[in-house]
């Protein structure tokens, strides 16, 4: 069961990253990513009791799914290792290098392990202490220590490397990268008990729960650490976009709802569209409004709102002009509402440039819904100057 977690956080975060994977299957970071999690949800898969049990029935060979798991955590690590280059950034040259070093030394690693499990003797199958079992039997002993000590060297280097990033970087990053901290924190306790108990064993000691109970949790929360962290920020960044959309849009309300049905050429969108495509037809429908009412607008009018709102201590210049904008608008729909005709339309020969259109549309339409009193105020205005 808990290795179940891992393997679910790390099929949901690949899922998730696997459409721009396929997009862009030559991003050496979305890659890196890619490597991580799948050499993660492996393990947490091929170390499950059930699964031991299989691969060493169908194999034939005693156990030789021990040497198979450790070559998948020394994959995992390494993948980690690569993540870490590639997201940091810097010349494509030396990224290449440091990659090709990092694979190419746990990959020989792994060699390692497979030659000393052939050197030793491991003849009764242990599918949750072999660690223990075999911690003094020659070669497989070497074996342990090895994996050991490389896993250990690995989660400290990038405990190290994720803190001294963590000091220069912000937001979601910042949040993956304290994840990916706490993660490799815990992967170090995994390692800790796996050598205690080790330890314990050549002392003539029987400390095995720290190998078979403590560890095993300390290993699944720091997979479940690693994979949120690092699909966190991409995933984040990913839904940045539409998010900024969605705020737009909602904030646009307020000004689509006065202007936005004024102009006859606006079109509707299907309601399934991505929010980008309705934040673009609000845009798009606000900007017809405002060119039909560009005759109607009172230039005169909008210079004595920004006079009075900076008289009354606006918060600033912007804020000020944003509520003459919409007081403006205001009155030139009103004046619209009293021109059925459209006369003024007609007898119109010049844009007025420097109007509303060339301004914040967020900012006039925020100034609506908070400052309705002004824009009444301007609607007021316009009718006493008519």
């Amino acid at each position: 069961m808990s290795s179940l977690l891992p393997v679910a956080l790390g099929v949901l975060v690949g899922l998730l990253r696997l459409p721009a994977l396929l997009r862009n299957p030559r991003d050496p970071l979305l890659r890196s990513v890619a490597a991580l999690l799948v050499t993660a949800t492996g393990l947490f898969f091929f170390a499950a009791v059930p699964v031991i049990r299989k691969v060493n029935a169908l194999t034939g060979v005693p156990n030789l799914a021990a040497p198979l798991v450790y070559c998948m955590l020394m994959a995992y690590a390494g993948a980690g290792l690569v993540l870490v280059i590639n997201w940091r950034g810097g010349e494509p040259v030396r990224i290449r290098r440091a990659t090709r070093c990092c694979i190419g030394a746990f990959g020989a690693v792994c060699l390692v392990l497979l030659v000393l499990f052939g050197l030793g003797s491991a003849p009764a199958e242990r599918v949750r202490d072999f660690d223990t079992h075999y911690a003094g039997t020659p070669y497989i002993r070497e074996m342990i220590v090895l994996y050991l000590v490389v896993h250990t060297a690995s989660a400290l280097l990038m405990s190290a490397l994720c803190r001294r990033w963590l000091r220069e970087v912000s937001g979601e990053l910042r949040v993956g990268l304290a994840l990916l901290v706490v993660g490799y924190s815990l992967m170090i306790c995994f390692d800790a008990c796996k050598f205690a108990a080790i330890g314990a064993r050549w002392a003539g000691l029987d400390w095995d729960y720290l190998s078979t109970e403590t560890a095993r949790p300390f290993g699944a929360a720091s997979a479940s650490f690693i994979a949120v962290g690092c699909g966190l920020p991409l995933v984040v960044q990913r839904l940045r976009r539409p998010w900024r959309d969605w705020v737009r849009y909602r904030r646009l309300g307020p000004l689509s709802r006065l202007v936005g049905g004024i102009s006859s050429t606006t079109v509707s969108v299907p309601l399934l569209s991505p929010v980008g495509v309705h934040r673009l037809h609000r845009e798009s429908a606000i900007h017809d409004g405002l060119l039909t009412l560009n005759p109607y607008f009172d230039l005169g009018l909008r210079e004595r709102v920004r006079t009075a709102a900076l008289a009354d201590g606006a918060a600033d210049g912007h804020d000020a002009a944003a509520s003459a904008d919409a007081a403006m608008i205001v009155a030139a729909v009103d004046a619209l509402r009293d021109d059925p005709q459209r006369r003024v339309i007609a007898d119109s020969r010049a844009f007025k440039e420097g109007t509303s259109e060339h301004h914040d549309l967020v900012r006039i339409s925020r100034s609506l819904y908070l400052s309705p009193a002004a824009a009444g105020a301007g609607s007021s205005t316009e009718r006493e100057h008519a």
